[in-house]
């Protein structure tokens, strides 16, 4: 009798626009940390009105902002990008709920509605912890 490798499908991780900024104000090295956090097969996800933020936060504001939303929005192209069809005036965090509830999926932010959100329809979430380390909250 042969042994049949059964390849589990990853988990996904939907990033939010402020995750992308953490290893620039905290250090913290946030693709090798969600793998040790989670320790088991992940696909990060940048939704497409995520990298639209992005994309904005590089064009306005002061000289230091716009670098570190350049780097943010490089760091946010290592992630598998889905392209959505959304209504234009549609909120971000509307979509993000919307998406991690339909795709069963962990939302990696650190705002604080946004998390709380999430949790009201246990939505696991990853977050930054005392500004050194990444926790998650809920059950996967």
């Amino acid at each position: 009798m042969a042994l049949r490798l059964v390849k589990k499908t990853p988990l996904k991780i939907i990033l939010d626009s402020n995750a992308f900024f953490v290893p620039i104000y905290f250090k913290i090295d946030i693709f090798r940390e969600i793998k040790r956090l989670l320790n088991r097969n992940i696909e990060l996800i940048l939704i497409s009105p995520i990298k639209q933020e992005l994309e904005l936060l590089v064009t306005k504001d002061s000289k230091k902002n716009n670098r570190n939303a350049a780097l943010a929005l490089s760091l946010a192209l290592k992630c598998k990008y889905i392209k959505l069809d959304v209504p234009k005036d549609a909120l971000v965090d509307d979509i993000i709920v919307e998406k991690a509830s339909d795709w069963k999926a962990v939302v990696f932010t650190n705002d604080r509605m946004l998390k709380k959100r999430l949790r009201n329809i246990s939505v696991p979430v990853v977050y930054v912890r005392q500004k050194s380390f990444l926790e998650i909250d809920g059950m996967i």
